[in-house]
């Protein structure tokens, strides 16, 4: 035990740290070679004494007063014993060896909702091959009764390679082993590579950090045979994963194969029977993994790192507020990529518990149940926030007065959500699951007494998610006094462990001064790769991406930044590799803004990114792979009808409405063209190539922004960067504008268009100009509108539709920028013809 705290507290003490990260450099792999000697040879020489049993057999006990009495498996990696849960409470947990990992490293307990005490008690195997975990000697908490007569051939508990704890007895015949339990068939909040998921196992988060015990999320098979993620709650329970708004083959899902069963393997794939199928961001051998329920709803699958810290390289959940539950009855959830979640009660409440938001707020006033007149109560508007669940009663084609009145007949009803275009009213019995959002289009009606409504506004300003956990959550505190001779052996290990520990800081202490300030920078960018890591970012080394795109023979688009190539990767994913121009003067900005600012963004019309290599002069950025390449290129090839036109001039809008309004910060792309358009297998848009944007701190000054250049493609470039006026995002509502009347017509706004005026001379006036000349009259719309579009474009030529798009991107390339709509504006106006077609369809 002694030598074990020794060796402990020698390799992980701050100094020596310090001079194993040094010693990287390739200069001193010799002497680097010899410290690693010296540490295993004394690791092996503590870990012998103390890990001190491979088996459990008949008869015998592990007892949590003797830290040695731990089972470990053969290959090291994994340790099986009583794990310290809280104060003085123990689990008979299996974990990571410590000395792999620095925290986070139990993957099963036996007795997570019960820990017992940390004197007497014990794991027992007994003579007819049961096995008890008993606490404080007297009672039992935990058992696997496997019923065998005395005259059964040898039982023994055993921990293997792959972390599962067995228990198996030697056949009669043969010498064939039987197992008659295993930890893997009993899973707490984790699944190992190659640990069978099937449909009578669960994954239950735990409760807080430093409360291990059962929560309120679920990893499960459904009775549809599809994997889904719960919350269920004291009171309600709701599934959120795949979103429950799609039925489960929109969302990707078989629900046909009742098999259900799913598997992790060891090289990062995760396979299951429903079709739900991933592989992780760092796919390949050689790394250990486990797949979590985390506390906070989220199911991650995490790479062990060389730093013994534990990376994300996979999560279901990318919209933490899309987790049911997580801020309680009567709360919103809010996120933005600075502050992360947050949560905030609704007007009229008031937070129920101060340490635990999963409690939700509660009213400051009387149920309406107990009104004798339902007129004082009133409605107060809240936008952008949605709430999942829990209707009372559904409305259709109704105003919005109407839908008061059936909330004011209902005592119970506490609130609805009303459906501008399509006149729905949602009554809700409970105020569940809410989250904000400001590209959301919903608005919620609360149900608040008159007396009440004139204290409040609309707008609520969060309050931050308390995250840490309260003392109190700890499970069981065992009031049993510790000796004082333990105290006064840990005071003299320590001592000595300090003596050792500075004879062997002096024995490298030549190597040390070696160390140059190149060694250090070095291991502080490979420090920053592995916080990449962790939320989502893959580094690929050049060699990587090299032989992914083959050499870069297969290009696939061109800019100013840099060139385009198509390339597989190694997990076998196809993606798009653009190698920025080590001459462009803007190269290495733009590599750091993409890499920056993508990786803070997440919507489904902006490109995903998935990874960076940064070696040298080589700089490159990993996207998804679009099928149909750019809209540029689709334009030219007319590859679509006039439906999947006005589809893509929506969807890219709305793309554009996220980086404006919804980031916590002010996104400008400042490059909006269609060759930074993008289009996926069916056709859908996404906003790509942010190397030109500019990133606006919502707290700055708007009227100081600072660019040290004029940015943009001539022909869809706002007149502010010509005439040096205030740069807002009204710059992009203008490139867009410009887009869209290039769909429309076919015709390049930077070239112009080819006109004779009355004296017979040719001459090229502005696309704009062109099209507002050919609107000029008494045209009928029918007849200008033939002369402007591409009669290229296949399908029936849907009148209405060009208008739309003809008068939006007029709007939008308004001189004066104060005339020009938002984006949003032009997601509303773009959308509400869509509505009304779909209306009258």
């Amino acid at each position: 035990m002694w030598w074990n705290y020794l060796s402990s507290y020698i390799m992980h003490s701050p100094i020596i740290q310090r001079i194993r990260r040094a010693l990287r450099n390739r200069r001193f792999s010799f002497l680097l070679s010899m410290l690693m000697a010296f540490q295993v040879s004394f690791t092996l020489a503590s870990s012998s004494s103390t890990i001190h049993k491979d088996e459990l057999s008949k008869g015998s006990s592990l007892s949590v007063d003797n830290p040695g009495d731990i089972l470990r498996s053969p290959n090291g990696v994994f340790c099986a014993g009583f794990h310290s849960v809280g104060n003085n409470a123990y689990a008979f947990a299996v974990w990571f060896n410590n000395q792999l990992c620095l925290k986070d490293c139990i993957v099963w307990m036996a007795n997570r909702d019960e820990p017992v005490n940390g004197k007497q008690s014990k794991l027992i195997l007994d003579k007819y091959g049961n096995l008890f975990l008993t606490d404080a000697g007297y009672r039992v908490i935990w058992s696997v009764e496997v019923a065998l007569n005395l005259s059964a051939p040898s039982v023994q508990l055993q921990l293997l390679d792959s972390g599962n704890l067995i228990l198996y007895h030697t056949g009669t015949s043969h010498g064939n082993t039987v197992a008659l339990w295993q930890s893997f068939d009993y899973p707490t909040d984790t699944l190992l590579p190659e640990q069978k998921f099937t449909r009578y196992t669960t994954l239950v988060s735990s409760r807080a950090r430093g409360n291990v015990s059962s929560s309120y999320y679920k990893l499960y098979f459904d009775n549809d045979n599809v994997l889904r993620l719960l919350y269920d709650g004291p009171d309600i329970s709701s599934v959120y994963w795949p979103h429950p708004y799609n039925l489960p083959w929109d969302s990707g899902r078989n629900t046909y194969n009742d098999s259900r069963v799913a598997l992790l393997n060891y090289v990062g794939m995760f396979e299951s029977s429903d079709f739900w199928n991933f592989n992780s961001s760092d796919y390949g051998v050689n790394i250990w993994r486990r797949l979590t329920m985390d506390t906070d709803g989220n199911l991650r699958l995490y790479s062990l790192l060389r730093n013994r810290e534990w990376a994300v390289s996979w999560q279901a959940i990318t919209t933490p507020c899309d987790v049911h539950g997580i801020c309680g009855p009567n709360a919103v959830c809010q996120y933005d990529t600075s502050l992360g979640r947050s949560c905030i009660c609704l007007p009229g409440y008031e937070r129920k518990n101060p340490s635990d938001w999963s409690e939700g707020c509660k009213p400051l006033f009387n149920s309406f149940c107990n009104l004798a007149d339902a007129n004082v109560s009133d409605f107060l508007h809240v936008p952008h926030r949605d709430f999942f669940g829990y209707d009372e009663d559904y409305h259709k084609n109704v105003t919005l007065d109407q839908c008061k009145r059936y909330c004011l007949d209902r005592c119970s009803c506490k609130g609805f959500q009303f459906r501008f275009k399509t006149r729905e009213c949602y009554l809700k019995a409970l105020i569940l699951n809410g989250r904000f959002s400001l590209e959301s289009l919903e608005n919620m009606y609360l149900r608040l007494p008159k007396d009440m409504l004139s204290s409040y506004q609309t707008q609520q300003s969060p309050s931050s998610l308390n995250c840490s956990y309260n003392p109190q959550d700890i499970q069981l505190h065992r009031a049993y006094l510790r000796s004082h001779k333990n105290k006064l052996l840990v005071k003299i290990l320590k001592i000595v462990a300090g003596v050792i520990a500075g004879l062997e800081a002096l024995g490298v202490l030549l190597v040390w001064l070696y160390i140059t300030t190149k060694s250090r920078r070095k291991d502080e960018a490979t420090s920053g790769v592995y916080q990449l890591a962790a939320i989502g970012f893959r580094r690929f080394s050049y060699s990587e991406l090299k032989k992914a795109t083959r050499n870069f023979s297969q290009e696939i688009g061109r800019g100013a930044a840099g060139t385009v190539y198509k390339a597989i990767l190694p997990s076998g994913q196809v993606a798009a590799v653009k190698q920025l121009n080590e001459a462009s003067l803007q190269g290495e900005d733009e590599f750091l803004a993409e890499v920056s600012m993508i990786g803070k963004l997440n919507h489904m019309n902006l490109i995903e990114m998935l990874g960076y290599c940064a070696e040298g002069k080589h700089w490159l950025l990993v996207y998804e792979y679009m099928t149909h390449g750019s809209l540029a290129d689709n334009l030219s090839k007319r590859a679509f009808n006039w439906n999947k036109m006005f589809d893509i001039a929506i969807g890219a809008a709305r793309g554009l409405t996220y980086l404006h309004e919804e980031c916590l910060e002010w996104v400008l792309h400042c490059d909006v063209k269609p060759q930074n358009i993008l289009l996926d297998s069916n056709y859908q848009p996404k906003v790509s190539d942010f190397g030109l944007s500019k990133l606006l701190n919502r707290r700055d000054d708007k009227k100081h922004l600072g660019f040290s250049k004029i940015r943009g493609t001539r022909g869809y470039m706002a007149p502010e960067w010509v005439y040096n006026l205030e740069i807002t995002a009204k710059v992009d509502v203008y490139s867009y504008g410009m887009v869209v009347l290039q769909m429309v017509t076919g015709r390049n706004p930077g070239v112009g268009v080819p006109d004779v005026d009355s004296g017979g001379q040719t001459e090229n006036r502005s696309l704009a100009s062109w099209i507002r000349g050919e609107m000029n009259g008494d045209v009928p719309t029918a007849t200008w509108i033939e002369e402007v579009v591409d009669h290229t474009i296949e399908g029936e030529l849907d009148i209405k539709k060009v208008e739309v798009l003809v008068a939006v991107g007029l709007q939008c390339i308004a001189d004066d920028k104060d005339e020009r709509p938002t984006m949003r504006q032009v997601v509303e106006m773009l959308e509400h013809y869509g509505n009304d077609e779909h209306n009258q369809a």
